[in-house]
């Protein structure tokens, strides 16, 4: 008499649904650590860098004008492409992106005009800004979010913080021109193949229902208009930065740039959150995104070699692989200790910046390459720490609405970056010979000071605001305690500290 196969039937259940979940959290985890760095090297302006190799007909201004255009259209997707993931999930906006990236690195190699240039980097801005959300909300799909946000947060503090070294290492041996259109196709194609996989794997488990998180479903009337109205500024500076290409007056620049970081500050202040932490990750978005990408790209050019005797490219791999190594580590220490103890840790974090900022200032320039390690490991460990701290405790249309604040502030960065640069040039021009490299080696070193500078301020002024509109609120703010720990816990919070809160199960 034949017996059913009813063991083996029951047996290849769990051994679907523990196996393919844990491939899942490993994919997403593989596309975070490749797709992030991705997009955030799709910023850097770096046209100019081989100027030399353009045809003798094209306009470097233009050529230059056009190649900026990613930034400003990356700014503007990342908000809708929050509305769109959160209506279609992560894994189709993830393939989408990367397909996008990788038919511009393919066309990269044919590009002949400014137009054609402008096409394409419009597409690096397009698909870039679809990854940011994606891969977030993907890693927020996942039941093991403990762990893969952290490495989320640690790979976007070390992309921001080595953006401009990326962009430029590919150019250092450059042949032609168009290599700054597809710097890295081979790890362009990685990640769509590892998107393909996941996009296939997110449809066996039918539409990740093994265990994800509950918030990661379609976004609320209230988390749309947030989204939408994240837009605006996203817009205003978009704008701002094309007209600026134009040859408008640097302290007009600089002066509408902190206009607009002040307008990013008060939607994060007036906005209205579904749960705790709203504002403090708004403003620890705007505050990462405004200095550490526009200092660390500065940092970078002036210590390339030639600008007052820097290690060059090839003495900087060193600082910047260390970085991303504190980066990825303090992310995960935050990502280990108790949600209501994580909050605590944006405020360190964003002090932690600060004495990046001031590391800059005091031993940028150095011939040494090691010993920027410093200034480039606080920038990013300290933009990780508060990054993962501020997210733990929002939801997912909060989350999104912090990451698209953090990249107008980029832009408003560079901007006021950039600004100050073209103040210092002119002095220069001004007051002496202004073909002599000293002169101009030392404006960009006196241009980097003076930003360290006002960035630190800035990040200071942020902190100080956010304490002082959660201490105005009626009752307790966890925003207010998010930014500014308490010096120590009564003996309900101590007894709250040794429990295990829902995320440690």
């Amino acid at each position: 008499m034949a017996v059913p196969p009813i063991p083996q039937a029951r047996a290849a259940v769990p051994a679907r649904a523990v196996r393919v979940p844990l491939l899942l959290d490993v994919v997403v985890g593989l596309l975070v650590a490749v797709a992030l760095p991705l997009a955030i090297v799709a910023i850097p302006n770096t046209i100019s860098v081989v100027a030399a190799l353009l045809p003798p007909d094209a306009s470097q201004i233009a050529m230059t004008r056009a190649h900026g255009l990613a930034l400003p259209v990356m700014l503007l997707a990342v908000p809708l492409a929050a509305i769109a993931v959160r209506r279609f999930r992560a894994a189709p906006i993830l393939v989408a992106g990367l397909t996008l990236l990788a038919a511009a690195d393919a066309a990269g190699g044919y590009a002949g005009s400014a137009v054609a240039v402008g096409a394409l980097r419009v597409l690096h801005g397009v698909g870039a800004g679809m990854l940011l959300p994606a891969t977030l909300v993907a890693v927020w799909e996942r039941p093991r979010r403990r762990f893969l946000l952290p490495l989320w947060a640690g790979m976007l503090a070390a992309s921001l913080a080595g953006a401009q070294a990326l962009a430029l290492w590919p150019l250092a041996r450059a042949t032609a021109w168009q290599v700054t259109l597809q710097p890295y196709p081979l790890l362009t194609g990685v990640a769509l193949a590892l998107a393909a996989v996941y996009l296939v794997l997110w449809i066996v488990t039918r539409d990740g229902a093994d265990g994800g998180d509950a918030d990661a479903g379609r976004p609320s009337a209230s988390e749309r208009s947030r989204l939408t109205l994240a837009a605006v500024p996203s817009a205003g500076i978009a704008v701002l930065g094309v007209g600026t290409t134009f040859d408008w007056p640097p302290v007009l620049v600089i002066a509408a740039a902190a206009v607009a970081v002040v307008a990013m500050l008060g939607l994060g202040a007036v906005a209205a959150f579904e749960g705790p932490g709203g504002r403090a990750l708004a403003f620890t978005g705007v505050a990462v995104g405004l200095v550490v990408l526009p200092t660390a790209a500065q940092a970078t050019y002036v210590e390339m070699g030639g600008v007052r005797g820097g290690p060059g490219l090839s003495g900087l791999w060193l600082p910047f692989t260390l970085a991303a190594a504190v980066a990825l580590v303090v992310a995960w220490g935050v990502g280990a200790v108790a949600e209501e103890r994580a909050g605590r840790y944006v405020g360190a974090g964003l002090v932690a910046v600060v004495a990046g900022l001031c590391a800059i200032r005091l031993l940028a320039p150095t011939p040494d390459g090691p010993l920027l390690v410093v200034p480039f490991a606080m920038l990013a460990g300290g933009s990780a720490v508060a990054l993962v701290a501020a997210l733990r405790p929002v939801r997912i249309g909060t989350a999104l609405f912090g990451l698209s604040l953090c990249f107008p502030a980029v832009l408003a960065g560079f901007l006021m970056g950039t600004g100050i640069q073209l103040i210092r040039l002119r002095e220069v021009a001004r007051s002496g010979d202004p073909t002599k490299p000293e002169p101009i080696a030392q404006a960009f070193v006196d241009a980097l000071w003076t930003w360290a500078l006002v960035g630190g301020f800035a990040v200071v002024g942020i902190i100080v605001i956010a304490s002082w509109l959660g201490r105005r609120e009626p009752g307790p703010s966890p925003d207010a305690a998010v930014l500014v720990p308490s010096p120590t816990p009564s003996p309900e919070e101590k007894g709250m500290e040794s429990g295990e809160t829902s995320s440690d199960r």
